[in-house]
């Protein structure tokens, strides 16, 4: 008789659960899905392999949106997520759907609400803050810090200098966790010349448990997870990275209260000019309002994000073009000849006056992210219903898969090259899309990325130094397409780990 009544009770429950949701599967259902999609578990089956294969499935996704009028239905487990690839009904989804998915609660775990996972009642506010401290006129004071970490750079390349393929990850990480933790903590780690700081390797580690955990439906339950050996490792890892950022933030407060105590009342007026080569940190400090601004549990919280966005962001980037010149050797000749013209025979480091002419490298460094973006995939929750441009209607509820690598690579928008390699699809007399969306590597709308300025200032910085002084060897690609295995760890990245030759060139 128990047992009967334990089976009405669960057939009645999956009863009211199914008709509260009628609407949600009747709009699903005008929406094509992939043929793997099975009864209950939906596509949960086709992203549980490693890294790579989910990247790959991700990419199957995307074209088959773009052979299904740019979008596809896909349920993981009982969640519906509408992957879309349409610039126009993108364009309304970035703009009205603000709210960062539920998934996005495993990267909270760790660095909280900072700007990129916050929800939205935190994030208006803390945005607002924030974008001043971004200004071109701050970050045109760190291009002395990229300038002197990218000469860093070149120096540790030295140690596999002619030593074939090799990866360089380690390299460009450190490069860019040095030069973030300067710009943002404004404290200098070294890390170039210890790849096994701390910090690094559980940020790595940390990245690599919440992608498993985002994929894998079993891990995603807070009191089932504690079960799992992956536990320890996150709560440890975890641990690592707040202790460090808290430790940091107490030395700056300390400092902060030492030259309040000799500063005249006069010096205490805020002024953006005045804070020449501060830290994110003191921006963020005296933009909140000083000791009544952000806590120390706020300021944790947007000092990690920015770091792990900064950090792993630019090393992609910096990583997937400098494979894509050793693959296409008359596109890196070209960036060489451009850094001679700029340079000359001078092996002096970069200065803020030469960016601007760079004006081929910026047109690769583009190409290059809108073939392979650091963040190929953005999710956003549905709240209540939309009705998007093309007529689709997206049900509350759901969530909202935004594929840049899929729009990047869209032939509608692109033309039948859109897979193709080509800088100079980005002259101005040639750049002209469709829309907006079409190409964002950094987002696009209100939560786009802030520090996208910042991000690709490193980017070329880094580049113009390793191609200075490096000619960048590999396997040539037989034709236009590139072809680099890709990843999933949060941010897509290249499997081989960026894997290529460096011989040393000879300044004439």
């Amino acid at each position: 008789m128990f047992l009967w009544l334990v089976c009405f009770f669960f057939v009645l429950w999956i009863a009211i659960f199914w008709f509260r949701r009628r609407r949600m599967y009747r709009l699903a259902s005008a929406i094509q899905g992939p043929d793997e999609e099975l009864p209950m578990i939906g596509i949960a089956h086709t992203l549980t392999g490693s890294t790579e294969d989910i990247m790959t499935e991700l990419q199957k996704f995307s074209y088959l949106a773009m052979k299904s009028d740019g979008i596809i239905r896909g349920w993981l487990g009982h969640i519906l997520y509408l992957l879309v690839v349409d610039p126009l009904d993108l364009e309304m989804v970035l703009k009205t759907c603000l709210e960062k998915d539920d998934l996005h609660r495993f990267m909270r775990k760790i660095i909280g609400n900072g700007v990129i996972f916050a929800p939205v009642t935190i994030w208006r506010k803390r945005r607002k803050i924030l974008i001043p401290a971004f200004s071109p006129k701050i970050i045109d004071n760190f291009v002395e810090v990229f300038s002197e970490q990218s000469e860093k750079l070149t120096v540790q390349l030295k140690e596999v200098e002619g030593c074939g393929q090799v990866s360089v990850w380690r390299f460009l990480s450190t490069y860019t966790l040095d030069a973030v933790c300067e710009t943002v903590m404004g404290v200098k780690i070294n890390a170039q010349e210890n790849p096994n700081a701390p910090f690094l390797r559980a940020m790595k580690f940390i990245l690599n448990l919440v992608t498993e955990r985002i994929f894998c439906l079993w891990l995603q339950p807070d009191w089932l997870y504690k079960f799992f050996p992956q536990y320890s490792k996150h709560q440890k890892y975890g641990k690592v990275m707040i202790d460090f950022t808290d430790e940091v933030i107490h030395h700056k407060r300390e400092d902060l209260k030492k030259e309040k105590s000799y500063q005249s009342e006069v010096d205490h007026e805020y002024d953006l000019g005045n804070y020449k080569r501060q830290s994110f940190l003191d921006l963020l400090i005296n933009l909140s309002g000083g000791e009544k601004g952000y806590s120390d549990k706020e300021l944790r919280e947007e000092v990690l994000t920015l770091t792990i966005a900064g950090t792993d962001t630019s090393a992609v980037a910096v990583g997937f073009t400098l494979k894509l010149l050793a693959k296409y050797p008359k596109v890196q000749d070209r960036v060489f000849q451009e850094l001679q013209e700029v340079f000359g025979d001078s092996d002096g480091p970069l200065v803020k006056e030469d960016l601007i002419n760079l004006k081929y490298l910026e047109r690769v460094v583009k190409e290059s992210l809108r073939l392979f973006p650091p963040a190929p995939f953005i999710i956003r929750k549905v709240l209540e219903d939309v009705t998007l441009p093309s007529g689709r209607v997206l049900p509350a509820g759901s969530g909202v898969v935004v594929s840049i690598w899929g729009i990047h690579r869209d032939p509608k928008y692109w033309g039948p090259d859109a897979e193709c390699f080509d800088p100079d699809r980005f002259l101005p007399e040639r750049f002209n899309l469709q829309h907006a969306c079409s190409y964002m590597p950094f987002s696009i709308g209100p939560r786009n990325c802030v520090g996208y300025q910042y991000a690709q200032m490193s980017v070329k910085i880094a580049l113009s130094a390793i191609v200075r002084r490096y000619k960048i060897v590999g396997d040539e690609e037989s034709g236009p397409v590139p072809f680099i295995k890709t990843k999933l760890d949060v941010m897509m990245k290249a499997v081989d780990d960026y894997k290529i030759g460096l011989e040393k060139r000879t300044l004439t």
